[in-house]
């Protein structure tokens, strides 16, 4: 696998993107972080003013990258696992 770092700058490295990815998965501070960021996006919904919108809808498009950061490191710690696909009866 190559890792690229800007164009044309390359070298060989022997972990690829899932095992840095189940790695982010598996470190502690990573986890905590993203669960704080949530939470905190949260309790400021909460408790913003009922009539403060835009307030509302800018906590909420922070819980929804919070929430997309976490799938996408959890879908590249997933590449090229097999899943066993399930047949219809018939």
């Amino acid at each position: 696998m190559v890792a690229v770092l800007g164009p044309g700058i390359g070298w060989d490295v022997t972990v690829s993107r899932a095992d840095d990815a189940r790695d982010i998965l598996a470190n502690p501070l990573f986890l905590t972080l993203i669960q704080e960021l949530e939470l905190m996006a949260v309790n400021k919904i909460v408790v913003a003013p009922y009539n403060d919108h835009e307030a509302r809808q800018a906590y909420a498009a922070d819980i929804r990258a919070v929430r997309n950061l976490r799938s996408r490191v959890e879908a590249i710690s997933e590449e090229g696992q097999s899943t066993e696909r399930k047949q219809a009866p018939a």
